[in-house]
């Protein structure tokens, strides 16, 4: 499961960057738009890179 904590999130907009058919930016925080949008590389890339550890994969 994927999920970002929108509590946690800053909006950088790494993850969207990182992995744009899995994370889309709303109201300046990251979303899951599509869990499976991105190679799985690109999605684990995007969690571990996340500068406050908002996403989560599991």
């Amino acid at each position: 499961m994927l999920k970002v904590d929108e509590e946690k999130c800053i909006g950088c907009g790494h993850c969207e960057a990182t992995a744009p058919n899995t994370f889309e930016m709303v109201g300046g925080k990251s979303h899951v738009k599509n869990p499976k949008g991105d190679p799985k590389e690109f999605i684990e890339k995007a969690v571990r890179e996340c500068p406050v550890n908002a996403i989560t994969l599991r």
